[in-house]
């Protein structure tokens, strides 16, 4: 596997069954939502990964970093995820935020998380990063592959932004030229509680399994 600049490979990786992993995370009881992190390269297989997690936390829910960073900014967000989603959830509120750049661009609805949620999975590049780090309970990463992801994403982006090769391929090193300094800078992996792979090299049912390596790090380095 070649994980991608700066970042380490991980190992050894263990498999374990996607719902005794999910059970893994839940830890005592608290009196708000479990808030869980899933940090990962572009096109690692984060979103995949909380929805599958959701799916067995309920009652849970997702909240997806692009939704908050929409039309504001790649990586300069955390400020809106503290004050729009954790500190909410912190306190044992529910959530129902709309980003500023949704009414400036004429985006209807808002971010939505009822009080009872037992698990909130928030998931994007960047959700582990040092600013939010110590809100959450469980930070994950997702290691994959570098050229894998990239082709994932290249896919995943023709196919649901409508993008043709050349406009794909334009976007995504735009991405990647502030992914990369971003990620070397921040080294989110460094703190992840548990590191989860999604490479070839690995290989596994994503819908019943998972490759882990699981550490003890202190979250809020």
């Amino acid at each position: 596997m070649n994980p991608g600049p700066g970042e380490p490979e991980a190992g050894p990786w263990r498999s374990e069954s996607l719902a005794h992993f999910a059970d893994s995370l839940t830890g005592p009881r608290l009196n708000r939502p479990r808030l869980i992190a899933i940090d990962g390269r572009g096109g690692s297989g984060k979103t995949a990964l909380a929805g599958r997690l959701c799916r067995l936390l309920q009652p849970a829910a997702v909240v997806h970093s692009d939704d908050v960073a929409w039309n504001h900014s790649r990586f300069g967000w955390h400020d809106l995820m503290i004050g729009g989603v954790l500190e909410p959830l912190r306190a044992g509120r529910g959530v129902h935020y709309q980003p500023p750049a949704w009414q400036r661009e004429g985006r209807d609805g808002h971010i939505d998380i009822a009080a009872g949620a037992s698990a909130v999975v928030v998931e994007g590049v960047g959700v582990s990063r040092r600013e939010l780090a110590p809100l959450f309970d469980v930070l994950i990463w997702v290691q994959s592959d570098y050229d894998e992801a990239r082709e994932r994403g290249i896919r995943r982006d023709k196919a649901e932004l409508g993008r043709d090769d050349e406009e794909a391929l334009r976007e995504w090193w735009a991405w990647e030229a502030e992914e990369v300094p971003f990620l070397r800078a921040d080294r989110p992996w460094d703190r992840a509680h548990v590191i989860v792979g999604t490479a070839s090299t690995l290989p596994h049912d994503p819908d019943t399994e998972v490759m882990v390596v699981r550490r003890s790090v202190d979250p809020v380095g």
